[in-house]
This record gives C-alpha cells, sequence and structure tokens, in this order.
C-alpha cells in the first residue's frame, strides 16, 4: 500500500502523523528499491526461459504471494510447481485463487516467450491434479520453441498493468463499449460487466460487507496481517504480501501506533481507520466485471487466470482501473451467505464466479514489490 492507497488511514493521528514524520527525519524519497528491482530486470536474461519468466513473476496474484516455483533443469524446458508454503488456508481454502493466479503466470510467460520469437507449449498437470488441495505434483511443464508468429500486442501493457485499490472518480463514468472492448480479450470464458447505477450500487454494497465480515472473523483478518509489510524495509526484506509505504506509515511504525499486534484489535483505532477507507473506497466502483466458469476444475482455474490476466491488460490499454473483490467468492462458513447472493446475481445459470472486480479510473500508483526470478527457482539451468 502505497501513501496514497488506503489514504484515510491518516485518520491515525490525525495532522499530527506528518509533524511526527519531520521529527523522526523520515526520508520522505525512501523507496523499496530492491523489492522494486524485478520491474527493471525484465528481460534483462541471456536464457530465453529466463526472460520470459522474469515478465511472467509479474503477474497478478492473490495477496501478493507469489506462489511459483520453476524448475529450469531440462534444457529447452520450464517446469512450474506451487508454492505449497504460500497459501490462503483459510480464506481460500481449495486454493482455486491460488490458482487462477497461476494461470496469469503461464499466460504473460506465453506472451514474453512470444515478443521473443519463442512459442511456448504447455503440459498442464502432467501427473494429474487435486480439486480439492494443491500438492507437489507440477502445474505445468513448459516447452520451449522457436516461432515466427507475431507477438500478442496485450504484452506491451505489462509493465504498466497494476491493481489500482484507490478511490475512483465517480464524476467519470466508464464506457459499456470499453468494457465490451476488455471482454473481447478474454480466450476461454468471456467477461460479464454492469454499469448500470442501481446494479453498480447493490454491488459495491455486497463488496463492502464481503470486507467487514472477513475483517470481523478473527482466523480470516489473521491471515491478512501476518502478510502485512510495514515500511520501506520490510518491503525489501520480504517483497510480498500486503506493503504499507510512505512516511505516514513508516512513523506509525515507528512510533508503535501501527502494528501486526494492533491491526488484530477489532476495537483499536486501526481497524476503525481501516473500515472506513475499505467502505469509502468500495463506494466509488463506476462499474463491475465478473468471470463465470460452467465447472469448477484446476483447468477451469488456470484458463480462468489467462482471461483474468488478459482482462487485466485490456483495461491497462484503455487506461482504465480495476480492483479484485475476492472476499465474496471465498470459500469459508462466515462468507456462505454472500457467496450465495453472488453467484445468483453473477451465474444464475450454475457456475463458479472465479473473479469479480470494481473498475473505473484513478491515480496512478506504484508497481507492486516482487522476489527476484532467482528466488523462485528450485533447480537452475540444464
Amino acid at each position: 500500500m502505497s501513501l496514497s492507497r488506503r489514504r484515510t488511514l491518516a485518520l491515525i493521528g490525525g495532522g499530527t502523523i506528518f509533524a511526527a514524520a519531520a521529527a523522526v527525519g523520515y526520508d520522505i524519497t525512501r523507496l523499496p528499491r530492491d523489492a522494486l528491482r524485478p520491474w527493471n530486470m525484465a528481460g534483462q536474461y541471456e536464457d530465453p526461459r529466463m526472460r520470459a519468466l522474469s515478465w511472467a513473476i509479474l503477474a497478478p496474484n492473490p495477496h501478493n504471494l507469489q506462489p511459483w516455483k520453476i524448475d529450469l533443469s531440462v534444457p529447452g524446458q520450464a517446469t512450474l510447481f506451487v508454492d505449497t508454503d504460500r497459501l490462503l488456508p483459510q480464506t481460500d481454502p481449495y486454493s482455486r485463487q491460488i490458482v487462477i493466479g497461476l494461470g496469469c503466470f503461464l499466460e504473460v510467460l506465453r506472451m514474453a516467450a512470444l515478443a521473443d520469437g519463442m512459442a511456448v507449449a504447455f503440459d498442464l498437470f502432467p501427473e494429474g491434479a487435486d480439486d480439492l488441495r494443491v500438492d507437489a505434483r507440477p502445474v505445468a511443464i513448459c516447452r520451449f520453441t522457436p516461432t515466427d508468429a507475431a507477438p500478442d500486442p496485450l504484452f506491451a501493457f505489462v509493465p504498466q498493468r497494476r491493481s489500482l485499490k484507490e478511490a475512483y472518480d465517480t464524476d467519470r463514468p466508464v464506457p459499456s463499449a470499453d468494457l465490451e472492448r476488455v471482454a473481447a480479450a478474454t480466450r476461454h470464458f468471456g467477461m460479464g460487466f454492469t454499469t448500470d447505477p442501481a446494479t453498480v450500487q447493490e454491488m459495491r454494497d455486497i463488496s463492502t460487507e464481503a470486507i467487514r465480515i472477513e475483517f470481523a472473523t478473527e482466523r480470516t483478518l489473521r491471515e491478512s496481517v501476518e502478510l502485512f509489510r510495514i515500511g520501506h524495509r520490510e518491503v525489501n526484506a520480504n517483497p510480498d504480501g500486503l506493503e504499507f509505504m510512505g512516511p505516514m506509515f513508516e512513523t506509525l511504525r515507528v512510533t508503535g501506533l501501527f502494528t501486526r499486534e494492533a491491526s488484530m484489535n477489532p476495537e483499536g483505532i486501526v481497524a476503525r481507520s481501516a473500515d472506513a477507507s475499505f467502505v469509502a473506497t468500495m463506494q466509488t466502483a463506476m462499474g463491475h466485471i465478473w468471470q463465470v466458469t460452467p465447472t469448477n476444475t484446476r483447468l477451469d482455474q488456470i484458463r480462468a487466470g489467462i482471461d483474468w490476466v488478459r482482462i487485466n491488460l485490456a483495461a491497462t490499454q484503455l487506461g482504465l482501473g480495476l480492483q479484485p473483490l475476492s472476499q465474496a467468492l471465498q470459500e469459508y462458513p462466515e462468507m456462505a451467505s454472500l457467496y450465495d447472493d453472488i453467484h445468483r446475481r453473477l451465474a444464475p445459470e450454475g457456475g463458479t464466479v472465479q473473479m469479480w472486480a470494481r473498475v473505473g479510473y484513478g491515480p496512478d500508483v506504484m508497481a507492486t514489490p516482487r522476489w527476484p526470478l532467482e528466488a523462485k527457482l528450485v533447480r537452475g539451468t540444464g
């Protein structure tokens, strides 16, 4: 989270926060440069597989867990595995969202290789898969061969893609024609959308209620809080999870006002400020988009991820921001009522709502931190 993101957390301490920042000598130019370096390193490798993979690690993924491991020991091939130490057992108990993130990874890999004159053939789940849990079996064997095929035009927007979690401009409507163009970028399941004001307001309220349920459920809140990275030093040391950066958060960390422990207190100022911030942000949605698959197999989830990252890139091309609204799609008991509600609305004929997001126009934001590609290799080049 940059300073502008969740900016209403400035309720904590009010205007004194910035005076305190000056008092502790905070340098507002300080950035987590190590954590952002992978964005500059993309494409800067000799091995064509490494070049493609250095782009793939920039793909969107849940809670920025980056749950991928890669084996490059076989020449001309990369094997993708799930990092089973990077899961969300409370909010994503069947790892559905994790697998969607792996689909995003594979699609960016394909596009990056194609831009580099290489085709990638995927052998998905070559040893099978369990629809209830992920395990150590490979997700995909990726085989690289030269090609003369034209690059995918969406690849050009990978460096600019962001999940825009700021408030959106409520005076600027989203044209339905633009959402139709975004939907046309999908390859498997298409995309539903609405900009109808009454429907959008209903969905704003559902997304707000879903976030409050996640905050009010101790074990699901703790899962997120344990992934907090507060201040640039923590972000550099662990460039994953949910980052909080900028002079305000650095000062809150130094003064002890913003800690993981404080964040778990539902009556505390951190929780109350966060609730106000999330509610205000959700209520600025100017449209909503969603993906539905007829079934919910691991292959469906991979293909949903392929479509999802293409939706992200097509939206980026049009200058449109989007933020995933994962909470109401999560499969744990406290969320069951909203899960059923959103499925009745978005999948009335059956199927699984794989992704749901709000859309609108908002400010430019900083890239999300990433682990370097080398940290994700389980075996190096053969």
